[in-house]
Formats: C-alpha cells, sequence, structure tokens
C-alpha cells in the first residue's frame, strides 16, 4: 500500500511539473510575439473639422463596428472578461479622465496597422478590417475623434489568460493584429455609390466574423456555445434567395426572410441599421458577386 502511494505521490508530482513546464513554455512563447517591436511608417491624411466630416466619421464609427467594442460614446468598454482567456477593455478614446490621448500619428498606426504607442502589437484590435480605408474616410474618422466630449471611465488593464494564450499559439485566436495585416496595403480609392466594387470596400468590417470568403462558421477564438457566424454567399446555405429588401431588414431590423430573429448579442444590428439605402444596396450587389460557398468554409 506504501509502494503504491509513493508512485501516485510520483505521478502526480510529474504530471504538475509538466502542467508547470508546459504553461512556463506558453507563456515564454506567447509573451515573445506580444512584446515585439513593429516599425511602421505612417502617412496622416488631412483632416477637415466642419461638421459634415464629423457626422461622416461618426457614422463611419457606427457602421465599422468602432462603437461596439469602444461603446457607443466612445469612452471605452470591457468586450471580453474571462479571466483564463483574456480580460480585454476597448479603449477609452475620449479626453475625459481614464482616456488614452493620442496624436493623429498613433491613432492612424493604431488603426490601419494594429501597432500601439510603444511600438507592440494592440490586442485585438480588428486593424485588418480598417487597413485600406481610404485617405477620405480616414480623415473624417480622426475628425469624429478630435470632436469627442469627455467621458471618465477607468477600464481594467487587458491581459490575456493561459488559454488565450494557448488558442493564439494554435492559431486560433486573432489576437496581434500587427501579425496579419499587410502593412504595405494601399488605401482603397472606392467611389461611393450601390456599386459592387463598394460593397465590397464595405464588407471588410464583415469579414472578422463571417471569413475572408463570408462563407461563416464558427468564429474563431469564440466559446463552443457561440452561434455559427450566417453564410453570405449566394449559396443554398446563404443568401442564394434573398433579395435586397431581405437584407436591408435583416441589417435594420434583425428579421430574416423567414421571420427568423437573429441573435442581436451576436449579430451587431444596432450598428447595421445606421447603414445607408446606398450602402445596403453596395454590399448586397457586392455579396451577389462572391463566389458561392457552402456554409462553414469561412
Amino acid at each position: 500500500m506504501r509502494t503504491t502511494l509513493r508512485w501516485l505521490r510520483r505521478i502526480v508530482a510529474v504530471l504538475v511539473l509538466l502542467a508547470v513546464a508546459v504553461l512556463a513554455t506558453v507563456y515564454a512563447l506567447s509573451e515573445r510575439r506580444m512584446q515585439r517591436i513593429w516599425q511602421v511608417s505612417v502617412h496622416v491624411p488631412a483632416v477637415p473639422a466642419d461638421a459634415a466630416a464629423i457626422a461622416r466619421g461618426e457614422h463611419l464609427a457606427t457602421i465599422r463596428g468602432c462603437r461596439g467594442c469602444h461603446a457607443p460614446d466612445m469612452g471605452g468598454r470591457t468586450f471580453i472578461d474571462s479571466p483564463p482567456v483574456a480580460t480585454l477593455s476597448g479603449t477609452n478614446l475620449t479626453p475625459g479622465k481614464g482616456g488614452v490621448r493620442l496624436d493623429d500619428e498613433a491613432l492612424v498606426r493604431a488603426i490601419r496597422h494594429g501597432v500601439g504607442p510603444n511600438g507592440r502589437s494592440l490586442l485585438f484590435m480588428p486593424s485588418q478590417e480598417f487597413s485600406s480605408l481610404s485617405e477620405s474616410d480616414l480623415g473624417d474618422l480622426l475628425a469624429y475623434l478630435h470632436s469627442l466630449s469627455p467621458v471618465d471611465r477607468q477600464l481594467p488593464p487587458n491581459r490575456v489568460g493561459p488559454l488565450g494564450r494557448l488558442l493564439f499559439l494554435a492559431g486560433k485566436i486573432p489576437l496581434l493584429p500587427a501579425e496579419v495585416v499587410d502593412h504595405a496595403t494601399r488605401p482603397a480609392q472606392p467611389q461611393p455609390g450601390p456599386t459592387a466594387a463598394y460593397g465590397e470596400y464595405l464588407a471588410a468590417a464583415c469579414k472578422g466574423c463571417h471569413g475572408a470568403g463570408l462563407s461563416g462558421g464558427h468564429i474563431p477564438g469564440t466559446p463552443p456555445n457561440w452561434p455559427d457566424a450566417a453564410n453570405l454567399t449566394p449559396d443554398p446555405t446563404g443568401l442564394a434567395g434573398w433579395s435586397e429588401a431581405d437584407l436591408r431588414r435583416a441589417l435594420r431590423e434583425g428579421i430574416t426572410p423567414h421571420g427568423r430573429a437573429l441573435k442581436v448579442d451576436f449579430m451587431p444590428v444596432r450598428e447595421t441599421r445606421h447603414f445607408s439605402d446606398e450602402e445596403i444596396a453596395a454590399l448586397y450587389a457586392y455579396l451577389r458577386s462572391v463566389p458561392a460557398k457552402a456554409r462553414g468554409g469561412r
């Protein structure tokens, strides 16, 4: 009996040591990537100050999802609070207490490249969706950020837990945008209008959840119980039978052609309802033009 207990203690000790070694390795490998310094050059576009530009910038911040992570007042909010995975907050971008005061160069570096003032990659900032923003749109977005009223809000520091680091190393969480952004991408110069080309420009904000091919499926890094992103391609498992009016109703009211209510905790109808008729027409034209793919191929 004593011999058996002795061996059990040894096995437990070995397992504990192995677990510690694995955690230490995961931490070291992930931290090395998180601490990398990125040297990127940025170009700050002209920043207008008129009311129309500020209103356009606010519209962009809404439909592009900025106000989802940074809160409607842009004072920041915690959008992931699961310590084993991560605690992540969208920065308070206002001049209030707790806000981070960034000059335009730092803002462009964060928006287009996912790189913070310290040269390290930001965490979970979807800069790959913003890297091709046109000069005029980025200028209007900066104009809106300049206009923000102070919001006094302290947010918890961002931290990535052991499970989050493991998922990151396994390629399941796009944690570091600086690693996935094409830093040589030239800003797009779309001509606004109800065209597929303009719809493709707008759809950059959809690809984070629905995938580069827009066929949906499980969203990388989300819990297993999260609903899959829908297939937006013209496939029978996607939007094959949808009209432009159907898409408009889904984006603005969160209702599918079959009367099913979308889960607004996951599908950001609070943001997409602000798309203009022209923008929805452009999105519809683009979504009809992409290759049909079976649901889940992303």
